[in-house]
């Protein structure tokens, strides 16, 4: 799973204009973003008496809206972790930046402003601090302006090698893998696959397996 990072403050301190700002610069140095928004619970995208609404009324645990430009899905989750909103997204981007979840152990990088009020306290696992005035804490300093000096601190503190990547998901929880074990596994499957009949270079390789539930044929 790609590395996530949020971007946590108080109302108003600029997280999503730094999101903003975030996201073209780490672009530029080729990497693939992908963002999660903490909202308010009467936030919905769903309305009631919507097709996709009525959809999920029904009993459909996930449904997609298409239209000519996008795609939308929707999800219930009740009380679902960062981690969890991120297995969604997969392998398929270097980085996701989460805006909020400062409760969740997702790496914080904190949006203070003077005018709103002092820092957060006791942010847990807090790497950096962008303010637009200097604090007396020993947390890594940026400026509001210093948008390259902060995605260098993203780029080698968070985002890993674009060499082959190797996630392994059990029951739906990720299982660190490194050495011998992710480099076995990587090999096993990608050789089994490669003997397939019509299967040419293998860039990405995704197994999915289901077990059924003890007793059931």
């Amino acid at each position: 799973m790609a590395p996530i990072v949020s971007i946590v403050g108080k109302s108003k301190s600029g997280k999503t204009t730094l999101i903003e700002k975030l996201i073209p610069e780490l672009k530029s140095r080729g990497y693939r973003v992908a963002t999660i928004k903490h909202t308010r619970d009467d936030v919905t995208l769903d309305e009631p008496g919507k097709d996709s609404w009525r959809h999920i009324q029904a009993g459909s645990e996930a449904t997609i809206i298409r239209t000519s430009t996008q795609i939308t899905m929707i999800k219930p989750m009740a009380e679902a972790t960062i981690e969890d909103i991120a297995h969604i997204f997969a392998e398929d981007y270097d980085i996701i930046l989460a805006e909020g979840f400062k409760q969740d152990n997702a790496p914080k990088i904190e949006v203070h402003r003077r005018q709103v009020g002092p820092p957060l306290k006791n942010v847990k696992k807090l790497a950096a601090i962008v303010s637009d005035e200097p604090l007396d804490t020993s947390v890594r300093q940026f400026s509001l302006d210093d948008i390259t000096g902060l995605v260098d601190l993203l780029e080698t503190g968070f985002i890993r090698s674009k060499d082959d990547r190797v996630t392994l998901l059990v029951n739906d929880s990720a299982v660190p893998l490194k050495g011998f074990p992710r480099d076995y596994i990587a090999g096993i499957l990608t050789a089994m696959a490669s003997g397939l009949r019509g299967v040419g270079e293998i860039r990405t390789l995704k197994f999915f397996l289901k077990k059924g539930k003890p007793g059931q044929d």
